[in-house]
């Protein structure tokens, strides 16, 4: 596809009928975002993109979140549009303005979350003269978007806009970036509405082809140790009602991935747990011995298969996604369907029940291998050796205490893992993590995001004290904004999942893993001091005899963010653990969740 926008094709005014009313680039931005129900922006003004922010300041229908850092406006719009399937907005001036957004870019293109990005360009005069705070952030971000467009005229921006919204939020969700030079943002122009869109060779498929779906049914039919790999392009799909109906239609376990926790609710009894590498024995093993995989808005990341060529060594494939490109990259399917999981999933429960209504399929044998898998390896934990708090616990508790309404967002290591674990998630959209792109710094302004855009809920940012020390900054935003985020740091005073790797991998090696932030001879920085610095309530948990009070005292607290710092056992682990390039098959899962890895034959 091109990098030059779409053209506006402005229609001859008719007799009678008003000129079109005359606006500065910057209004046209303004007015296209409001036309489109933008109600929300996060972002950070500068030279280059202060044309905008002028008739920003004016609108009645669009509240801009002033952030401390470009990376949390990015993340933020990611929470906002993950906890209500929305179309996120982020905005950013030129030069490190724009590429302080480059990873919140790549976390969104990764995980499928619809954003768009509106950076400010100098001056289309000066492009390419190495002016003050110029980057080809087009080219920098056209690996990571779904696509980038640089607008270099005030008549082609609500044409751009408009387009860039639709791309981002059809199809295969994801991020789009906006480009618009300074003299485009001040030029005068007739301002139309709505404008022509032309997209030539972007028609996302969504209606699947009735003979693959066919096939699928009868596969199904025949399987007689069959399992839903669902991953989360079922959630942006909005497709959990869906889901469920095929699930108990036809009896088959469920797996949900990172990514889909919640799709499918955890107390339902097919429902086996989380696959991968840190995944539950049933779902891991489910996956690997089944006859047949039905997999649903999931790509086969490494992380779920282990060692991919000796992935589920007997299944067929039944693959289904509404990017082709995903489709066969990894796994070849057997039955590849092409489409919206929602379709999909409507059309396969009913050709299922078409095809079993005079002889349902008998998963009793099956049902009993994987009922046996849940009753010998429980999901749980150790108790700690060193007198400090479990983590699992106390994140077991904030799941507990807050229920199934809240929105969970965690950053990246172990206590994303564990937050994934133990906290049991009923509905779609209340888990925001990020998954493929494993960004640390992602939780507080994604919880910033969601709480925006769900104001009633309570959202909690579960975070470690590396990934809190990221993006703390945002708690300024926060507080100034009244945005009343819950931030439980799970304390290990370390980078966690990195030093669980040298525990394992590298002899107990820890370099530069120690961050020094629950010691009470050293705590830099004080978390709870940091809390009250930037205006939130801070609070200290060291004892387990305090966690549930800690949590309801922030759970009645909304007049401003919270801050917990749970000071926890930096030996705690995350079990079970399939390491990276072994097959699921060989790993040994002892009944305490202790690591027994045996070489591979």
């Amino acid at each position: 596809m091109s990098t030059e926008p779409p053209t506006t094709v402005l229609p001859t005014p008719q007799p009678g009928r008003a000129a079109p009313e005359m606006l500065t680039g910057a209004q046209a931005v303004v007015r296209t975002l409001e036309l489109l129900g933008i109600d929300n922006v996060f972002g950070l003004p500068g030279g280059a993109i202060l044309p905008i922010y002028d008739p920003l300041m004016d609108s009645k229908k669009i509240r801009h979140i002033l952030v401390r850092h470009e990376q949390g406006a990015g993340h933020a719009a990611e929470g906002y549009a993950a906890a209500t399937g929305r179309v996120g907005v982020a905005m950013a001036t030129s030069g490190p303005g724009a590429t302080n957004l480059v990873t919140a870019i790549m976390d969104a293109h990764m995980d499928s979350v619809p954003t768009l990005f509106i950076t400010g360009q100098v001056f289309s005069t000066l492009m390419g003269t190495d002016a003050f705070q110029e980057a080809d952030i087009v080219g920098i971000t056209m690996p990571i978007t779904k696509h980038s467009f640089l607008v270099k005229s005030a008549a082609d921006i609500p044409s751009t806009i408009a387009a860039a919204y639709h791309i981002a939020g059809t199809g295969r969700p994801g991020p789009v970036l906006v480009d618009i030079t300074k003299d485009a943002q001040q030029e005068t122009v007739p301002f139309v509405w709505p404008p022509k869109i032309d997209l030539p060779g972007y028609r996302p498929v969504t209606k699947a082809h009735g003979k693959q779906i066919l096939a699928a049914a009868q596969l199904l039919a025949e399987a007689k140790k069959p399992i839903l790999y669902v991953g989360g392009g079922v959630i942006r799909a909005r497709a959990s009602e869906e889901l469920l109906a095929l699930a108990e239609a036809t009896g088959a376990p469920v797996t949900t991935t990172l990514m889909a926790r919640g799709a499918f609710p955890d107390a339902h009894a097919q429902h086996l747990g989380m696959p991968g590498m840190h995944g539950t024995v049933p779902a891991v093993l489910g996956l690997q011995e089944a006859d047949l995989i039905v997999s649903l808005g999931a790509r086969f990341d490494d992380r779920v298969t282990g060692k991919t060529a000796l992935f589920a060594p007997n299944a067929k494939i039944v693959h289904v996604d509404v990017d082709p490109a995903e489709i066969s990259k990894i796994r070849t399917a057997d039955v590849p369907i092409v489409g919206d999981a929602k379709d999909v999933i409507v059309d396969l429960t009913t050709a299922y029940r078409q095809a079993t209504k005079d002889s349902p399929p008998d998963l009793v044998e099956w049902w009993t291998y994987l009922n046996g898998l849940r009753e010998e390896f429980p999901l749980g934990f150790s108790p700690t050796s060193d007198g400090l708090l479990a983590p699992q616990y106390v994140i077991k508790r904030i799941g507990e205490l807050t229920g199934p309404e809240g929105i969970f967002t965690a950053g990246v290591g172990q206590h994303q893992m564990w937050a994934a674990q133990f906290i049991k998630y009923q509905r779609p959209n209340s888990w925001l993590n990020s998954g493929g792109a494993g960004t640390m710094g992602y939780s507080v302004p994604a919880a910033m995001g969601a709480k925006v855009a769900e104001p009633e809920r309570v959202v909690w940012a579960i975070d470690g004290d590396g990934c809190f020390q990221m993006t703390n900054q945002e708690l300024a935003t926060c507080t100034i904004n009244n945005i009343p985020i819950k931030v439980a740091i799970i304390n290990n005073s370390s980078l966690g999942m990195v030093r669980q790797w040298q525990t394992l991998f590298y002899d107990g090696r820890y370099s530069n893993t120690d961050l020094n932030t629950g010691h009470d001879t050293m705590r830099v920085p004080d978390f709870v001091k940091l809390a009250e610095a930037y205006g939130a309530l801070g609070i200290r948990v060291t004892k387990e005899d305090e966690v549930d009070a800690a949590i309801k005292l922030a759970l009645e607290t909304n007049d401003r963010p919270v801050v917990i710092d749970f000071v926890v056992s930096a030996d705690a682990m995350v079990w079970p653990m399939v390491p990276q390039g072994v097959s699921n098959s060989y790993v040994q899962y002892a009944k305490d969740h202790s690591p027994a890895f045996e070489e591979e034959a």
